[in-house]
């Protein structure tokens, strides 16, 4: 990659040319960003996997510029107007808009005012008005009268419209307009005649105006969505007559008559193509800020949300909540095989409560369970209260789980391969139990924007996003690290490296030859090159193998250094692992060489200290309060226990165990002032709130969680 293009991106990211330098060349010899981050500390100076990504993307645009640039110069060389001196600047621009500015005179056009002008012979004219020398700008224009110009009027209007447009291509005035906008534009929106009802959603924009650097992403993504569904008229507009008064100053030289011409035409420029055009590139930035915005909040819940506390391996009864159809109930075995399900009626219609407590007693005992998941959709606080009153002869933890997203895996292609011979119901009651054990390797399985962590997810850049939440998705999974003979092939196409076609040989070659006893079995996998290999390895673990490094985060090129350590402490390597003694008299400066520094071995005693540890917190039980089912129940005042559910730019919502989950708004979260939600609460974290609000009408609620005892 180009120098000054490696300075650009390390001056923005405030990191290092030479780290921006070697990130960006293993990007480029097919390194993954957890590859990256985990095994080449020494080659990054230890950038973690943010750093790492944003390098990429903004790498990934400079590459774009490139391509772009090589289009531009052959355009302009087409036409015969490609200097040296122009040449130059373009391959030194390093500025999308700049480059697009310096190619708009040659950029091919359709028929424009000013194209027919030229055609019509006027161009000179326009040349002649444009120096503001001619004192009888009409006199001068008799002499361009012919058939298809037929007076003084059509010969000066036509060169006005020539003059407007190179006003419009001239870098320095859409410059002078850029900067307007940037300090003084503001967005209005009012509603489409005679949508006054129908769009009733997007009442409080009918008759809005903000300065657009004030409007945060929420708000813009609001308007443009009722904007592209027709019920909103949005404009961004500048200080008009201060953008008319700064080009006047730069085009307009002296008092001639001339001079009134080009005013005219300045001004015809500014309304007519300067304004839409530079309202066009704002709308677009502006909305590409605010896509980045509510990507970015996306992205934090989605990770959030997938390094969830799991409970880990246990047998689990897990129940799809329902009134009429009943509450359908699945048993689990610990590796999340369906072992048995059932459908009971404990509520309203049928209500056989009866019957509903002898099957639920009668499956916690024949399949060994141990934990019990419910669905929070429908009918999940009646199914807690009716199961914690039951009498189980084993102490039994109940745990309520989000089931957002869960309908759609069962639906999907994935839970047909997985369960051909079940219904969709069965299969959602499978993944709210998996959920409760393993909840990153159940959400995989799942297009995250499904899931219910986001906000005007279908607004954004719809290309942008997969990418980001794909990327969020591949750095949970490699984080936590996959058991290499149980992991599916849904969990196993996000390990660094492997991809679906890999993924799939995996898993068919565990069926024809067992389980992987050591990591260097992986090279028998068909397709499993050594870029694959070295990629994947340290990511995916073996327990019980034949090496008990294959069931840690050291990766096989570092397995060297652990058997020298091992030898000069006079002990195996087995011996090694979890031995806080004998690991304390390591001197880890005595095993530096090469490419091995202190951070790859800093993070190898780690690991051998708590080999294979799993980053994510452990699992706690929560409970809602008694006798609160429905918004009806609440009071303002009430302090509730609560689940945090999903955060946004303007607060957080909880689920406070009815079917409408609460807002606390950013002003409430905190007794000082906050900008990001995150300073104060996470995802699926247990709160207290209090009821500082109801709008019962509209389901609303407001909750706080100031003055409120945690």
């Amino acid at each position: 990659m180009n120098a000054k293009a490696i300075q650009i991106i390390s001056v923005n990211l405030g990191i290092r040319t030479t780290q921006v330098e070697k990130t960006i060349q293993l990007l480029s010899d097919g390194a993954t960003i957890p590859f990256i981050a985990r095994y080449r500390k020494e080659a990054t100076g230890s950038l973690d996997e943010v750093e790492i990504e944003q390098i990429k993307i903004q790498s990934d645009k400079f590459e774009e510029l490139e391509k772009r640039k090589e289009t531009v110069l052959k355009t302009i060389d087409e036409q015969g107007f490609l200097t040296p001196e122009l040449k130059d600047r373009i391959e030194n621009c390093f500025d999308p808009t700049e480059l697009e500015d310096i190619y708009l005179p040659f950029k091919p056009k359709r028929k424009t005012r000013a194209s027919v002008a030229r055609e019509k012979g006027l161009e000179p004219l326009a040349k002649i008005l444009m120096k503001q020398q001619e004192k009888n700008p009409e006199e001068r224009a008799l002499t361009f009268l012919s058939g298809e110009v037929e007076n003084v009027n059509d010969a000066l209007a036509g060169a006005r419209d020539i003059i407007a447009e190179w006003v419009s291509e001239n870098e320095k005035a859409r410059n002078i307009v850029r900067r307007s906008f940037e300090f003084s534009a503001v967005i209005q929106s009012k509603v489409v005649k005679g949508k006054n009802e129908e769009g009733e959603k997007y009442r409080d924009y009918f008759e809005y105006s903000e300065p657009l650097k004030k409007c945060p992403s929420h708000r813009l993504l609001a308007i443009r969505r009722g904007e592209n569904e027709g019920f909103l008229k949005v404009s961004i507009t500048p200080d008009e007559i201060k953008c008319i008064e700064h080009l006047e100053n730069l085009f307009i030289r002296g008092f001639t008559a001339s001079s009134e011409q080009v005013s005219i035409a300045v001004k015809d420029s500014f309304k007519r193509l300067l304004q839409p055009s530079i309202e066009t590139e704002f709308a677009q930035l502006s909305k590409e800020k605010a896509d980045d915005e509510a990507i970015k909040v996306f992205s934090e819940n989605l990770r959030q949300l997938l390094l969830a506390p799991p409970l880990g391996q246990k047998r689990v009864m897990a129940i799809d909540p329902g009134y009429r159809t009943g509450c359908k109930v699945v048993c689990l075995d610990e590796q999340g095989t369906l072992l048995h399900n059932e459908t009971i009626y404990p509520h309203k219609p049928q209500e056989d409560k009866k019957m509903a407590a002898k099957k639920i007693t009668s499956m916690v005992n024949s399949y060994k369970i141990e934990a019990i998941s419910i669905g929070n959709g429908t009918a999940s606080r009646e199914t807690e209260h009716f199961i914690k009153k039951l009498r189980f002869d084993r102490d039994l933890r109940v745990y309520i789980v989000n089931e957002d997203g869960a309908s759609v895996y069962s639906a999907s292609s994935i839970a047909r391969e997985e369960f051909p011979k079940y219904d969709v119901t069965v299969r959602g009651a499978v993944s709210i139990g998996r959920r409760l054990t393993d909840p990153l390797a159940e959400l995989v399985k799942i297009d995250p924007k499904s899931i219910g962590v986001g906000q005007y997810q279908h607004d954004v850049d719809q290309k942008k996003l997969k990418n980001s939440l794909d990327t969020v998705v591949e750095l949970s999974v490699n984080k936590v690290g996959v058991n290499l003979n149980t992991a599916s092939k849904h969990l196993l196409t996000y390990i660094s490296g492997l991809g679906p076609q890999l993924a799939q040989n995996i898993v068919e070659y565990r069926k024809e030859n067992g389980m992987f006893q050591s990591r260097k079995e992986l090279m028998k996998v068909p397709r499993m090159g050594a870029k694959a290999f070295e990629q994947s390895a340290g990511f995916l673990r073996i327990p019980d193998g034949d090496n008990p490094l294959d069931n840690s985060a050291v990766h096989p090129e570092s397995y060297h250094i652990v058997e020298k350590i091992a030898k000069d402490l006079k002990c195996s390597v087995g011996q090694l692992i979890g031995n806080d003694e004998r690991l304390s008299e390591i001197n880890l400066k005595q095993y530096i060489s090469g490419n091995i520094g202190l951070p790859t071995l800093e993070d190898i005693k780690k690991e051998l200290l708590k080999p294979g540890r799993d980053p994510r917190k452990p699992i706690k039980v929560f409970e809602f309060a008694d006798g609160i089912f429905k918004i009806e129940d609440l009071q303002i005042g009430m302090e509730l226990p609560g689940i945090i559910n999903n955060i946004t730019k303007f607060g957080a919502f909880v689920d406070i165990g009815i079917k409408q989950s609460g807002l606390i708004h950013i002003s409430q979260l905190a007794d000082r002032f906050i900008s990001d939600p995150n300073e104060i609460v996470k995802l699926h974290q247990h709160v207290k709130v209090k009821v500082i609000e109801l709008d019962i009408q509209r389901n609303r609620i407001q909750l706080s969680l100031k003055q409120v005892k945690q």
